[in-house]
């Protein structure tokens, strides 16, 4: 039996299983695939999750990605915001939209819309029969014109909703706010529970692993069984490392990674249940509580500092926060990395 890693040796299967060693320049629809899936509450952290795997890449090709409809932003794995490749849309719905509306029944009832929410996924789906892109705002005025309360954070839920029934998925409006597009009418619709299971399995293997089943669980918010039968579906193509650790079979060893700035939200600090071997002593530095996972410099895949930014005209500042004093040539490195995010958005950078 393999021998199970070290926690560097984890640090760096599971840096190079999330590509943060660029292996090669792609597209972004290709890297969103590799990732499975990319947590994009902040949708702007999201697109700068790409950027740290793809060398070539722009802030404008994600854009027009997502326009074209390669990659769709809805909400899927424990009812969150996730990008994710548009041909994965259909079966990743399928596994989680289920549990996800227990939790938004409960949301609708406690925020007293429960009873208008057919009425509101109607309007929502008229209001897109266009092919949108339309405003939140705009949704939020046809709501309220067709007498749906749009009190507090109801507009959001209810917008949700419609997203659960397959109505809508996030877009872009032209001023970069939030917008909504109607569902992709080629998304996959019936969905064989079992294939979609196993698909799970080895695509979360093949970007997280080494993982557990317990990860997988709270990765995806699905319950063990299911994530057991996955598993056992594909044991076939999996390793067993040791200590419940599992990775799809790879050859050759893993690439080392360079310094690199990661996003708030970045899967490679968020893919796990136990976030310990990225950042070790300071994880209440990168995640502080409240749901917050700060944006994070790493040093062979280990948390060595956080990192700010400030955008004013075509400038981005970048300021950084260092856990320890940083070597001389991986701090260099660090700076390097943040121009390459200064360029990925266009912009010219500022220390």
């Amino acid at each position: 039996m393999p021998r199970t890693p070290s926690v560097a040796g984890l640090r760096r299967r599971r840096a190079a299983a999330q590509r943060l060693h660029r292996p090669v320049a792609t597209t972004v629809g290709a890297l969103v695939h590799d990732l499975l899936a990319v947590q994009a509450q902040d949708q702007h952290a999201a697109t700068l999750a790409l950027r740290a795997r793809a060398p070539a890449a722009a802030l404008s090709d994600v854009e027009a990605a997502r326009r074209r409809g390669e990659v769709v932003v809805t909400w899927l794995m424990r009812g969150t915001l996730h990008l994710v490749a548009a041909g994965d849309l259909g079966w990743l719905h399928a596994l989680t939209a289920e549990r996800a509306s227990v939790g938004g029944q409960r949301r609708l009832r406690q925020l007293g819309v429960a009873d208008a929410a057919d009425d509101a996924v109607a309007v929502i789906e008229e209001a897109l029969a266009g092919g949108g892109p339309v405003s939140r705002q705009a949704l939020v005025r046809r709501l309220a014109d067709a007498g749906v309360p749009t009190e507090g954070q109801a507009p959001i839920h209810l917008i949700g909703l419609a997203a659960r029934r397959r109505v809508c998925v996030l877009g872009q409006a032209a001023d970069g706010g939030p917008a909504y597009v109607p569902w992709p009418a080629d998304a996959e619709t019936h969905v064989d529970r079992g294939r979609a299971l196993a698909e799970l399995a080895r695509r979360y293997l093949a970007a997280h692993g080494p993982a557990t089943e317990d990860d997988l669980a709270g990765w995806s918010g699905l319950p063990l069984r299911d994530v057991r039968a996955g598993l056992a579906s594909v044991a076939g193509d999996v390793v067993e490392l040791g200590d419940g650790l599992l990775d799809v079979v790879r050859t050759g060893d893993p690439p080392p990674v360079a310094p690199r700035l990661l996003p708030a939200f970045d899967p490679y600090l968020l893919g796990w249940r136990d976030r310990t071997f990225a950042v070790g002593a300071h994880a209440k530095d990168v995640a502080p509580g409240g749901g917050v996972v700060r944006a994070t410099a790493i040093v062979g895949g280990e948390a060595v500092a956080t990192w700010r930014t400030e955008r004013r005209g075509d400038t981005l500042r970048v300021a950084l926060d260092p856990f320890h004093p940083l070597r001389a040539a991986d701090a260099a490195a660090l700076w390097a990395d943040a121009g390459d995010v200064a360029r990925f958005e266009g912009r010219r950078l500022v220390r």
